[in-house]
This record gives structure tokens, C-alpha cells and sequence, in this order.
């Protein structure tokens, strides 16, 4: 299991209480050469790293433009991470564990199966919330990079071979976390991990057409995320053999 260290911050004003999280995961220490969480250097890296992604593309962003965005070195990324695709998946690797986190927080509560998927399509559907911390990524840059991005980290060709070092764990774990709430819904359904995984595959598709090829879409406003969640929605409730609308 993913190791989670997590610090609680309230702060109030006159009409909102703000509950702020930061949270530390145990990312796979073959992703990376050196711990980029022990130093801030490290942590700037990273942090600055979903910056320029997000800005430029993973196509475009380069260990010397981060070097430059940091004041440091190329040597000094290299000393952290083999390569700029090593870089991504520890980005996104954050990003699972962040998701799978954030499903357990708001769902343990929730006891209506119904109201627990929906939940869960809200949260691959809209944007994360943002926090204060002054190493805290950018929760908005990060969501886009993981729709536009994260299919590069698997859609290669030697991904067997990183498949071994179990490095797509924590999707996996999030894919079964998801899974098992399907079950949960409708325990005939055959189908619940490959169902997980579409639906989070199809809301990153869908998002990213909406908003860069909406003719692939049936999207009629520039609300993307809402469509997207009204679609995914729609869909998971069909294929369980429930409409939306319907009680369990």
C-alpha cells in the first residue's frame, strides 16, 4: 500500500472554515535516482516541472529549460531522474496516489452506492482543489497534464519491461479502489476493473476533446467538465443496468 503522511490545516475567515490538506505519498523509489521529497531543491523541481509541462508540453519541456526555471543545473536534475519520462511518471505517479487518496477521504462517510460513484465521476471530472503550501503543486496545471500527458508514460514500447518495477501500481490500486465501489453498486456486474479504467481513460478523452476537438464530442457549452460528467455519468449508470435517475 501507498504510505501517506498527512498534515491537517484549518483556517478560518468570518464565514468559511477552509480545510487545507498536505499530504506526503511513498512514491516507487525506482522512478527516480534520489528522493526528490528530502531536499527543495527537489521538491522545487518537481513543482516547477508540472509548471513548464503544463505551459509547454511534454514534448517541449526539457531538463535545460527546468534547469533554468530553477536556477540550477541540467547535472543537478539528472542527479534526481534518469530522463524527462521518468520526470512525468513521478509526476503522475503523485497524482494516482493523490486520486486514490482523495476517493477513500470522500467516500468514507457516504454509505448510498449510488451517491459514492457519483462522487467518484465528480472527481475524475473536475479540476482539484487547491491548497497553500508553498511547495504544494499546481492542482489545476497538474489535472491538465494528466489528461493531455499521462497516456505517454504506458504507450510505449518497452512498458513491460517497466511494468516490472511495478511502477503503475498506484493507478492500478486506484483502478481497484474504483472497481470495488462498482462492485459495491451492482455485485453481478462481471467487468468492474476494465469498467474503472474506461471511466477513467474516457473522462480524460472526453475533456480533452471538448475543449481541443469538441466535433469529436457531443459537448453544446464551453462547460467541459460538466458535460464530460454528465456523459460519464450517463454511460456508468447504463452499463450497470441502472439509469441515473432510478434508486437501488
Amino acid at each position: 500500500m501507498t504510505t501517506i503522511f498527512l498534515k491537517q490545516i484549518t483556517t478560518f475567515t468570518k464565514t468559511i472554515v477552509k480545510m487545507d490538506f498536505q499530504v506526503k505519498f511513498d512514491i516507487n523509489d525506482r522512478i527516480y535516482l534520489r528522493n526528490p521529497e528530502n531536499s527543495e531543491v527537489g521538491k522545487l523541481m518537481v513543482k516547477k516541472a508540472i509548471d513548464l509541462i503544463y505551459e509547454l508540453g511534454f514534448e517541449q519541456f526539457t531538463f535545460k529549460k527546468l534547469a533554468i526555471e530553477i536556477h540550477s543545473t541540467e547535472t543537478t536534475i539528472y542527479r534526481y531522474f534518469e530522463n524527462k519520462h521518468r520526470l512525468l511518471l513521478y509526476i503522475l505517479n503523485w497524482y494516482w496516489c493523490y486520486m486514490e487518496f482523495l476517493v477513500t477521504f470522500k467516500l468514507e462517510n457516504v454509505t448510498d452506492k449510488k451517491e459514492r460513484l457519483k462522487i467518484i465521476v465528480h472527481l475524475l471530472t473536475h479540476e482539484l482543489a487547491e491548497s497553500t503550501s508553498k511547495f504544494d503543486y499546481n492542482k489545476a496545471f497538474l489535472n491538465q497534464i494528466v489528461i493531455a500527458e499521462s497516456s505517454k508514460v504506458y504507450l510505449v514500447k518497452d512498458v513491460a519491461e517497466i511494468n516490472r518495477s511495478e511502477v503503475f501500481k498506484p493507478y492500478k490500486d486506484l483502478c481497484a479502489k474504483i472497481a470495488e465501489v462498482i462492485s459495491e453498486y451492482n455485485s453481478d456486474y462481471k467487468y468492474p476493473r476494465s469498467l474503472s479504467t474506461t471511466l477513467i481513460e474516457t473522462s480524460h478523452h472526453q475533456q480533452y476533446f471538448s475543449v481541443n476537438l469538441p466535433k469529436l464530442t457531443d459537448i453544446s457549452s464551453n462547460k467541459n467538465s460538466e458535460f464530460t460528467s454528465q456523459f460519464i455519468e450517463d454511460f456508468l449508470f447504463k452499463v450497470l443496468g441502472q439509469s441515473g435517475d432510478e434508486m437501488v
